[in-house]
């Protein structure tokens, strides 16, 4: 019998003074049985990021076909793909193709800058992507605050991201490998 996902609630509210963004966000995030808090909060944090009232998550953990986080039109067109982690390049030459903007958060530290530097060409050719690295501190620190039901706080302002429960904050650091050249 199979494992199944393990269900996390959160409530999210977002105050994102770069996009002038400020919303209240009842998230359920479904955790596959392989994956860690570490990456279900940095798809938190994803979403937080580029929220949106159509942005939900995807399947992109058990589905090549679908990203962890997007945001699709009303003609369901893919406005934006969100992949977390390190990614097969093919998998992300395949969703630019399919989506307007292409954004990929890489965490691990050594392993995300060897994945990049030994993809970064292929990357470069993709005019839609937009490559983040979060460094090994923030997403740790990020992944402390998971817990089944969580109320959290969100604040984007001058290139700083804080997430916060109300008992701890963390500060994400966002480092831009490959900026998109194309920005819609």
């Amino acid at each position: 019998m199979a494992i199944k996902a393990t269900i996390f609630k959160a409530n999210l509210q977002i105050a994102d003074m770069e996009r002038h963004y400020y919303q209240d966000h009842v998230l359920t995030l479904a955790r596959h049985p392989s994956e860690t808090d570490e990456r279900m909060m940095v798809r938190l944090l994803a979403f937080a990021l580029h929220a949106h009232e159509y942005l939900e998550f995807g399947e992109g953990m058990n589905n090549d076909e679908e990203a962890d986080v997007w945001q699709k039109d009303l003609t369901g067109s893919i406005v934006l793909w969100i992949d977390v982690g390190i990614p097969d390049e093919k998998l992300i030459r395949k969703a630019c193709g399919r989506a307007d903007q292409v954004m990929v958060y890489c965490y691990g530290g050594r392993v995300a800058d060897m994945w990049f530097a030994k993809d970064s060409a292929q990357f470069e050719r993709h005019k839609n992507l937009t490559i983040v690295n979060l460094p090994v501190e923030s997403t740790r620190a990020l992944a402390k605050l998971a817990q089944r039901n969580m109320n959290l706080q969100c604040t984007i302002q001058d290139g700083q991201v804080w997430l916060s429960d109300g008992a701890a904050s963390v500060q994400v650091e966002r480092v831009v490998l490959q900026a998109a050249t194309n920005r819609q």
